[in-house]
């Protein structure tokens, strides 16, 4: 077979990385989101085994069938959006809007719909709401600065110094540099009462819930869709792939649908890693570089197997530890679409009010407030025409 003549070291060193990157720089915050839906130890470990099996299964055959690195990823800004939305409702109804915005992601990709559908949320909107979603994990790293200082300024100071050096590495090392001292200053001995074993999945039949499609469900899939899937697309057309876009949204749309009762929350096309995956540093040829998509696969699913020893690896971490690196984990995330909201005077104001109403958390008939972010600005988008057509 070709694969075997097309592997490389180097390739299926790039696929561990974008795993080793992407669990670390954000499975604090798929952590968060669990744990706002209502979810124990054990299905925290489902979740975590649902998603590994997700991305795992997705990458390996989508790069194995288009011989191009597609990489996918949970939808990061996602679960931010859950771990601030899902409180108010049950962990089944959370299920119900998992499947809820799968099925759209499906939908739109079947369909063909995804430009279309794109344009009917202006991007500096959707990224004014991402912003307001994310806003508290930013202010997360200086609260937590407050109650543990010395832990999180030398991770806020490890992430300056390294940017500076080896930026793509830049949360991995944060994030080692976090459990070194973390270690280093307990009194047990941490890493000794971490099983080694495989996980259970733990099924849960959905229920549906109106007000949390809409209010939770729909911004899922709009922060989705905007926030990962175009990103993703654009790494995968400057590394000059041109690998359909229709089928791989549908595949990550089906994918959420069915890993759901699992735990699997949403799965997208990844931009961060998927750009580790199809650089030059992977391969400099780019016919061989699908390799890394075959080995971050691979990776995802032995990851998804130890999702016990991950759960229990986190739940030891101190509190601060996991807020910090979430906020880091998020800075750029942030700054990018704070530039993208506001750097249009056409969309600024509009963009504005979206910002802020976000940030707010105000809810009206139980839809949460990235919702309405969409809905008033869109209104204020909507009179500034009217205005200046008159």
């Amino acid at each position: 077979m070709s694969v075997f003549k097309d592997i490389s070291l180097s390739a299926v060193v790039a696929g561990f990385i974008a795993v080793l990157v992407g669990f670390a720089s954000s499975v604090a915050i798929v952590f968060q989101a669990a744990q706002a839906s209502g979810a124990d130890s054990h299905t925290i470990v489902s979740w975590i085994m649902a998603l590994g099996l997700g991305m795992g299964a997705s990458c390996f055959f989508l790069s194995l069938w288009y011989k191009t690195p597609v990489i996918t990823a949970w939808s990061t800004p996602g679960a931010a959006l859950l771990a601030t939305s899902l409180g108010q409702i049950t962990y089944a109804e959370s299920i119900g809007v998992f499947i809820f915005a799968g099925a759209l992601t499906l939908l739109t990709g079947v369909t063909g719909l995804f430009d279309r559908l794109m344009r009917l949320v202006p991007l500096p909107i959707a990224c004014a709401m991402l912003a307001g979603v994310l806003f508290k994990f930013g202010l997360g790293i200086f609260e937590s600065l407050k109650t543990d200082t010395f832990l999180v300024a030398t991770m806020l100071v490890t992430y300056l110094v390294v940017k500076y050096f080896l930026p793509r590495y830049v949360i991995l090392i944060v994030f080692m540099v976090g459990v070194i001292l973390s270690v280093v200053r307990s009194d047990d001995a941490m890493l000794s009462h971490i099983p080694l074993s495989v996980g259970q999945f733990v099924w849960v039949w959905p229920e549906w819930n109106l007000n949390a499609l809409i209010g939770i469900g729909i911004p899922l899939f709009i922060v989705t869709m905007t926030s990962q899937n175009i990103p993703g697309v654009a790494v995968m057309r400057s590394s000059q792939y041109h690998t359909p876009v229709s089928p791989l949204i549908s595949w990550t749309g089906l994918a959420s649908v069915v890993l759901a009762p699992l735990g699997g929350f949403a799965f997208n096309l990844a931009a961060i890693t998927a750009a580790i995956c199809s650089g030059d540093e992977c391969h400099r040829d780019p016919k061989r570089r699908y390799i890394a998509g075959l080995s971050a696969g691979l990776f995802y699913l032995l990851a998804g197997l130890a999702g016990t020893s991950v759960v229990a690896l986190f739940s030891v971490f101190p509190k601060s530890m996991i807020a910090a690196l979430a906020g880091i984990a998020l800075l750029g995330t942030i700054g990018m679409n704070l530039k993208s909201a506001v750097s249009n005077d056409q969309y600024r104001e509009a963009a504005l009010v979206t910002f802020l109403v976000t940030v707010s958390g105000v809810s009206f008939a139980g839809i949460a407030s990235a919702f309405w972010g969409i809905v008033f600005g869109s209104v204020f988008l909507l009179a500034a025409k009217l205005t200046k057509s008159n």
